[in-house]
């Protein structure tokens, strides 16, 4: 701790020098290049040849790396590309520069260097200072330089140390950037039109989950956090727009864990005239396409499981992917009392008032869900867990539904829409008598929708597709908390 002390208070009698000396933050150097560019203009030539192209260049960045040796010193400085080494002497920036240098500048120090293009004995592209300015000085220290932020607690809490000093984390940011940017590309070159819905709602729908809680005081009425999208999506296919998609923020009032966050990411997208397995293809489609654009290749290692998007995912119902994965007879799939049962045995709940469908999803959780490391859809969900999916057209008792699993994780969840204004009612009774039973993630009953459905929903099909996960997946992070810039943490 005294070596803790010490350091702190050695910076803070610089930055006091610093400031009685300058009075001032600078902010009049402009910045002329990045370091990546400067690297890739200089790549082909050696160091006769730089000397004799003479580049001029002004760069800017954070000190990373600082070695002093007597009347010249090099420095590592790092901007948003990347790094790049400078080269300090007495002779090219007077001994009154020079001398403010070794007094006032630190790692961690953001700077302003103008100079040249040369290449050192050992061939390192370097930039020689002809001037130097220090732009921001640091009363912090950086974390210990060869080792980063390890700490989970503090990458999470102060993401932006971690970013500073970790490139892998920096890595998973920009590969989270182009997944959205290439979502955006693919659904506009299908003809989707990007939209955006609100996100505080007056009657919280589009899935079974427990939402927010605010209050506007000008209406004095409650409002909640969105928990999806669904039904403002849906009213716009009745508008007429046929294809539509939204990248949005939802929130659940639900816990913490490596795979949820309460608030999160989702892909929505909703097509008119097509039917659950048009987007299941789709889905294969897209997954292939953003594994291409963000690692090279459809194949790849997620925490030790082998995936190829190449390869066509099993496609099972629920019902068989009890008996196949999940240790039931196939006899007592549609067992009540037999389900009833297992779950009793692994100390689940089991409330009485559950029908074969909710038990058999509660088991599918239990027993199943985990095993399914390859993907796999599980298809013919019952309607009892699917308030707003379309029953089959042989067995009502199930609905036209998918959901995407991959590493024993649900990354997709879609199917055709129910557009039956009676039927939606009816299912939407059904969860209001759930949630008047104590069920909080239950549905409201929502009137405007049923009008919306009764001006006429034509064949739809919709997907949400939760896009954390799905950047968990491509940049090889174990827990939701590794792709979100600034996770829920509690209070310290």
């Amino acid at each position: 701790m005294s070596e803790e002390r010490d350091i702190l208070a050695n910076r803070k009698a610089k930055m006091e020098g610093w400031r009685a000396d300058t009075g001032i933050y600078p902010n009049d150097f402009r910045r002329q290049d990045l370091a990546a560019d400067l690297h890739q203009q200089a790549k082909d030539f050696d160091k006769p040849q730089l000397v004799e192209e003479a580049i001029e260049t002004a760069i800017a960045g954070r000190i990373m790396l600082r070695r002093v040796m007597g009347k010249a010193s090099f420095l590592t400085i790092q901007d948003s590309s990347g790094q790049m080494q400078c080269y300090l002497t007495k002779n090219e920036l007077s001994e009154e520069v020079y001398e403010a240098f070794n007094k006032y500048w630190e790692m961690g120090d953001i700077v302003g260097i103008r100079g040249v293009l040369m290449r050192t004995n050992k061939g390192e592209l370097t930039v020689q200072a002809k001037e130097i300015v220090l732009l921001n000085k640091t009363q912090l220290p950086l974390p210990e330089k060869f080792h980063g932020v390890t700490d989970q607690e503090i990458r999470y809490r102060q993401r932006y140390l971690d970013l500073i000093v970790n490139e892998d984390s920096r890595g998973v940011f920009r590969t989270r950037s182009l997944v959205m940017q290439k979502i955006r590309e693919y659904f506009t070159k299908l003809d989707y039109l990007e939209v955006e819905t609100p996100m505080m709602h007056s009657i919280p729908g589009g899935a079974t989950a427990r939402p927010f809680t605010t209050h506007h005081n000008a209406l004095d009425m409650p409002l909640y956090l969105r928990v999806a999208p669904e039904l403002y999506l849906k009213r716009l296919v009745v508008g007429g727009f046929e294809r539509v998609f939204e990248i949005n923020r939802n929130f659940r009032n639900e816990g913490l864990s490596t795979r949820h966050n309460p608030e999160f990411t989702m892909l929505e997208f909703y097509q008119a005239y097509a039917d659950y397995e048009d987007l299941m293809t789709l889905t294969d489609d897209l997954l292939a396409s953003l594994a291409r654009d963000a690692l090279g290749s459809t194949a790849f290692n997620y925490q030790g499981i082998d995936l190829d998007f190449a390869n066509a995912p099993l496609r099972i119902s629920m019902a068989e992917s009890l008996a196949r994965f999940g240790s039931v007879p196939e006899a007592s799939v549609a067992d009540v009392d037999h389900l009833r049962g297992v779950l009793k045995a692994k100390g689940s709940t089991a409330e009485d008032h559950w029908g074969l469908g909710r038990l058999q999803m509660e088991v599918f959780e239990a027993q199943v869900e985990g095993r399914l490391e390859q993907p796999t859809y599980i298809t013919e969900y019952p309607a009892e867990v699917s308030p707003l999916a379309r029953r089959n057209d042989k067995n009502p008792d199930i609905t036209d539904r998918f959901e995407l699993f991959i590493g024993g994780r649900e990354y997709a969840n879609g199917f055709s829409e129910l557009n039956d204004p009676v039927d939606q009612a009816t299912r939407f009774r059904a969860q209001a008598d759930l949630k008047s039973q104590g069920d909080d993630e239950a549905m409201h009953f929502d009137q405007d929708y049923i009008t919306a459905l009764e001006y006429g929903l034509p064949p739809t099909a919709g997907e949400g597709v939760g896009i954390d996960r799905l950047v968990m997946l491509l940049t090889n992070a174990p827990s939701i908390r590794d792709v979100l810039l600034f996770p829920l943490m509690r209070h310290q």
